[in-house]
C-alpha cells in the first residue's frame, strides 16, 4: 500500500508587511508571506511583493503600483507528487483610511494582471479591514487591539468569483511604528473553504 500526503485540514501563514515612508508623500511597501499547508514546514506558496506608493493627501488616499513574485507547490490531485507554479504579477492599488472614534478603518482596491509561463488572467479585489484598540484610545506604544477583515476576489475572465478571505485576530503594538498580530482565517472558494492560522508582523518605521 502507498501512503500519499496530503495538505493538512489547517495551514498556517507567517506574513511580514513593510510600509515605510520616504518622504511625507512617497512611500515603499515590501512584503514576504511564506504560506505553509500544515503549521510550518509544507510549504504552499511563497510570495514577494513590493512597490511605490504615493500619498494624494497627508497620510491617505494612497494610489500604488507594484510587483509581485509567487512560487506555490501545489499538491497533484491523488498524489504524494507536486508541481511548481510560478507566477509574474503586476498590480494597481488605491487606499482609503478612515477613523469613526477609536475604529481604524481601512479601504483597498486592487487590480492584478498575473502573468503564468503559458496563461495570463486579471484579477480585481477589494479589502475591508479593521482594527480597534482595546485597552487605550489609540494605535501607540502598549496598544492591545482586536483585527479583523473581509476581502473578495473577482476574476476578470469566466467563473466571476474567486474566493473571499475572512479574518480576525488579536494583535499589540510594540512601538507607533511595529505591531505583531496572532489570527484566523477563512478563504471561502465557490464550493470549498480552507483555513489557517496567520501570524503577522507589521513594520512601519519610516526612512
Amino acid at each position: 500500500m502507498t501512503l500519499r500526503a496530503q495538505p493538512a485540514d489547517i495551514g498556517n501563514w507567517y506574513i511580514y508587511f513593510g510600509n515605510q515612508a520616504l518622504n511625507e508623500k512617497w512611500n515603499w511597501h515590501n512584503e514576504v508571506q511564506y504560506r505553509n499547508f500544515n503549521l510550518g514546514g509544507d510549504l504552499e506558496q511563497l510570495l514577494l511583493r513590493t512597490g511605490i506608493g504615493y500619498n494624494l493627501e497627508p497620510n491617505n488616499h494612497n494610489v500604488l503600483l507594484g510587483y509581485a513574485f509567487i512560487r506555490a507547490e501545489p499538491y497533484i490531485s491523488g498524489t504524494d507528487n507536486r508541481r511548481v507554479v510560478d507566477e509574474h504579477r503586476i498590480f494597481e492599488q488605491y487606499i482609503f483610511r478612515q477613523r469613526l472614534g477609536a475604529l481604524f478603518i481601512t479601504h483597498r482596491v486592487r487590480a492584478e494582471q498575473r502573468i503564468f509561463q503559458d496563461d495570463f488572467r486579471q484579477r480585481f479585489r477589494y479589502f475591508l479591514f479593521l482594527n480597534y484598540p482595546l485597552n487605550q484610545g489609540t494605535m501607540t506604544k502598549g496598544t492591545i487591539y482586536g483585527s479583523t477583515y473581509a476581502e473578495i476576489f473577482i476574476n476578470g475572465e469566466r467563473n466571476l468569483y474567486d474566493r473571499t478571505r475572512l479574518y480576525l485576530a488579536v494583535g499589540y503594538a510594540f512601538s507607533d511604528y511595529i505591531r505583531v498580530e496572532i489570527g484566523f482565517m477563512s478563504q471561502v472558494f465557490s464550493t470549498t473553504s480552507r483555513e489557517q492560522f496567520q501570524v503577522v508582523l507589521f513594520n512601519n518605521l519610516p526612512f
